[in-house]
């Protein structure tokens, strides 16, 4: 039998497998809107559907929480699954969407996976165990590595230089989660101390992972669910990173987030986002 995370891993490429396959041929792919007004597709539908059928198969004794048709089962274990994490890029063509899945016991995440099936690789981390990155080949997953916030040229490019009053070092490097086009004026406004502090760099894989290989300082997600967060968290942490929301909760839960490559780092940003409020929803029908 699987262990939790080989199980993990297993559902999140069975379901990576099938966002592929739709992926490829987006043109007959219709698209509907949820009540709050963000996108969701039959793919979306399909990708839990294969998940939640590994993932029972395995631990029918589990709950399963996922975006798309929430909770089933109840106890002190709960798998949580974002099916297509970006939907609106995915339906764009945009190859940086995600498939998640966590693990959770008593209240905290003990595994966490994340694949970007278009760009063929897979992320994971199980508590304790430190956090990983791979390639995937077919149902394969080769070239194992390590991952970690600090050490590596790219996360040590601002040793040396001062540091800015916000107690950030000149040229932190940050990233905004979702992409530039999908941020909302409100969320531009609840960001902006931090912001104006940092330089904002675009990302080619979700920023909250690129902190976990220490190419981004910070990352920020100004909107999401347990869903979102549940396992991109774990493997920011177990990489030696820190992450929470902005009102310093450590547990991932709804609202905007806060990944950091250092303790320090996270200390300083979240002074900068001190006394920042949730934005409003938009508008229905124009979420991403």
């Amino acid at each position: 039998m699987d262990d939790d995370l080989l199980l993990a891993r297993r559902a999140t490429l069975a379901g990576a497998a099938v966002g592929l396959g739709y992926f490829a041929d987006l043109g007959r792919l219709d698209r509907e809107r949820k009540p709050d007004g963000s996108v969701v597709t039959e793919a979306d539908r399909a990708v839990e559907a294969t998940i939640r059928e590994v993932l029972a198969e395995a631990r029918p004794d589990d709950a399963i929480l996922g975006e798309e048709v929430g909770q089933i089962g109840s106890g002190g274990r709960r798998w949580i699954v974002d099916p297509i994490d970006g939907t609106a890029q995915f339906v764009a063509g945009d190859d940086r969407w995600l498939v998640l899945v966590a693990l959770e016991e008593a209240g905290e995440i003990v595994v966490g996976v994340a694949a970007v099936p278009a760009q063929r690789t897979i992320w994971w981390a199980r508590r304790g165990g430190g956090a990983y990155q791979a390639e995937i080949s077919g149902t394969a997953v080769t070239g194992e590595r390590l991952l970690r916030t600090v050490g590596t040229p790219a996360a040590t490019s601002g040793t040396g230089t001062a540091d800015l009053p916000a107690g950030l070092p000149a040229g932190s490097r940050l990233g905004v989660v979702p992409p530039d086009e999908q941020v909302y004026p409100a969320e531009r406004e609840m960001i902006a101390a931090l912001s104006a502090v940092t330089t904002t760099v675009p990302w080619r894989t979700h920023a909250a992972l690129l902190v976990a290989r220490g190419e981004l300082d910070l990352a920020v997600q100004t909107r999401g669910q347990v869903w979102d967060f549940a396992a991109t968290s774990l493997i920011v942490t177990e990489a030696g990173g820190r992450y929470s929301g902005f009102d310093g909760r450590s547990r991932p839960a709804a609202g905007p987030s806060l990944f950091a490559r250092t303790p320090a780092l996270h200390d300083a940003a979240l002074r900068r986002l001190a006394g920042t409020v949730r934005p409003e929803p938009p508008p229905t029908g124009t979420a991403a």
